[in-house]
């Protein structure tokens, strides 16, 4: 198999396939040393409980969860009305309902997992200049002119890859006029390992426990204002956390850089066609405000290695047209769901008109007061809904 782009997801879909004895090539134009030693960027995951049996099954939760942050509890509100939803683990089993860890943490271990794997080359620093593909394999020319031929190709390059619109598969881009604002506080009062959701109508802003006392922020808001937020020295923008979150931090202060990430919404049409697969936000990149986009590129994962070992084990091909429609229709439902979750969210606080507003806020007081519904919400966002596949119950695929 080719896999092209060593992201996390990238990573991870090499690493499932290579422990099942598959043969995998990862293509990525920067080096190995480049990704490993690359300097923090401000970027966390959070990691549903479904996800982290994924990452267990794989060997690498060993690495990844002495510096992940347990998430005990959810707290979702909007901000300046005293109507939320809370989410407590408690209220299942006790155990959290997910993680939080950096994500060069993640590809650290990640990386350490695949030197074990002979099975598994890594192309790095390699660009691919050429992708042919037949109905009996893809044919990958790199920018130094080697050819690689898989009977599968698993595209991995994230929602700004150019390939899947050069392979004939239409997708529908839109900007959410928003960009990102991440960054590491430090805090006076201790998180408790609650994350939390606040809305605006300029976007979302999210605080999301670290171990100690410090949390990551992901603050989604108007370029216009970004702009002006990144201008501020390190001790003005901690005084604008503070006035968003009151005293729910404390005094709080700039651990780290302020980084910024433009927000683009991409949805393809299809997910797959002759010889290849798309993955993760290959195939529909969504807005962070849920924390589900690496979960769902997990399940994509999860999903597809199963589809691909199971096939090999009966002697078929792994990369037919068959196969990639069942891969397609499994995860079709989930990934459309999630984007018309997380964009209608945006769009639904985003917006002053009173009638809207009292009807989400009377949404939010509903919610509270009904805890099957609650619990319901809280399995999703967990992962442990839906038909599962053996990655994601924590079953090896070998």
């Amino acid at each position: 198999m080719v896999v092209l782009g060593g992201g996390l997801t990238g990573l991870t879909a090499a690493l499932a396939l290579g422990r099942a004895g598959v043969e995998v090539a990862v293509v990525e134009r920067a080096s190995v040393a480049e990704l490993v030693s690359a300097p923090y960027d401000g970027r966390v995951m959070a990691i549903a409980r479904a996800s982290m049996r994924m990452l267990e099954a794989l060997g690498v939760w060993a690495s990844i969860g002495p510096e992940a942050q347990p998430i005990l509890r959810i707290r979702v509100e909007e901000g300046g009305v005293p109507v939320r939803v809370h989410y407590d683990g408690a209220e299942l089993d006790g155990g959290p309902l997910g993680w939080i860890a950096e994500t060069r943490c993640i590809r650290r271990a990640l990386f350490e997992a695949l030197e074990g794997l002979s099975g598994v080359r890594l192309f790095a620093p390699a660009g691919h200049r050429e992708v042919v593909v037949d109905s009996v394999a893809a044919t990958v020319r790199l920018d130094d002119g080697r050819l690689l031929r898989a009977p599968l190709l698993l595209v991995c390059e994230g929602r700004r890859s150019p390939l899947p619109r050069r392979l004939g598969i239409r997708c529908a881009t839109r900007s959410y006029g928003q960009i990102a604002l991440v960054a590491t506080l430090e805090q006076e009062r201790a998180h408790g390992g609650e994350a939390v959701e606040r809305f605006f109508p300029d976007g979302p802003f999210a605080v999301l426990p670290l171990p100690g006392r410090r949390s990551s922020i992901v603050w989604a808001i108007c370029e216009e204002r970004a702009r002006a937020l990144c201008g501020l020295d390190p001790a003005a923008f901690a005084l604008e956390v503070e006035e968003r979150f009151g005293d729910l931090l404390g005094r709080v202060r700039l651990a780290s850089p302020l980084w910024s990430y433009p927000l683009l919404l991409v949805v393809c049409e299809r997910y797959v066609r002759e010889r290849v697969a798309l993955v993760g936000d290959a195939a529909r990149g969504i807005h962070p405000l849920a924390g589900q986009g690496w979960n769902l590129a997990l399940r994509d994962v999860a999903a597809l290695a199963e589809l691909v070992v199971d096939r090999l084990r009966l002697g078929l091909d792994p990369g037919s047209l068959e196969m990639l429609r069942a891969y397609e229709a499994w995860r079709r439902f989930d990934g459309f769901t999630l984007v018309a979750v997380t964009d209608g969210l945006n769009r639904l606080f985003a917006n002053d008109h009173p009638p809207l507003f009292l009807l989400r806020n009377l949404g939010l007081w509903l919610v509270e007061r009904a805890p099957p519904l609650k619990r319901l919400f809280m399995r999703h966002a967990m992962g442990l809904l839906g038909e599962q596949p053996r990655l994601l119950l924590g079953q090896p695929l070998w």
